[in-house]
């Protein structure tokens, strides 16, 4: 292994994630040097991981939970769009992605996430400034540990309590340099 990348560490998987600990992530000192990290704020797309098993979840492969809290003065209401606050629908989906990539590193997998894509995504309502709460679900499908890291996965989006996000196949790769 390059001598920036480090195994991640050893210690026992928590099955939720404050805050501090995505941001620890996010430095590259949860997983280790060279392994997976969440983006940092403002693109950190949840406050915490409310659940996370390498088990059970709609396809029995495992699952993650998470949840964001909504303020109307986030970053992205103040210019999309000017008048017309709305949350991106693409921030809701790199939010998935996130999940499934911070998954594989929970799982011990060396490398960096990448995402390479999804199946399908449908949006049938929108975040405005006046939801309270965004949770998201991401249930794995596939998961492949060996010198390919890769997990596929379905996920959705609900904001207070309404679906509004779904999204088919996810797909995250962790690569090493």
């Amino acid at each position: 292994m390059p001598s920036d990348q480090t195994a991640p560490p050893a210690p026992a998987r928590a099955s939720s994630y404050s805050y501090e600990d995505l941001l620890a992530c996010g430095r590259g000192e949860l997983f280790g040097a060279g392994n997976a990290q969440l983006p940092l704020p403002p693109m950190l797309m949840f406050d915490r991981i409310t659940a996370i098993a390498s088990e059970g979840g709609a396809h029995g492969k495992g699952h993650v939970r998470a949840e964001f809290d909504i303020r109307p003065d986030l970053w992205f209401f103040g210019c999309h769009f000017k008048g017309d606050p709305v949350m991106p629908g693409c921030l809701g989906l790199d939010a998935l992605w996130q999940l499934v990539g911070f998954y594989l590193g929970w799982l011990g997998s060396p490398g960096r996430g990448r995402a390479l894509g999804v199946g399908e995504v449908k949006f049938t309502d929108q975040v405005l400034p006046s939801v309270s709460r965004l949770v998201y679900h991401v249930d794995l499908k596939r998961v492949r540990q060996g010198k390919l890291v890769l997990g596929i996965a379905d996920g959705t989006v609900e904001a207070d309590g309404k679906r509004i996000y779904e999204a088919q196949d996810l797909r995250v790769a962790l690569f090493q340099a």
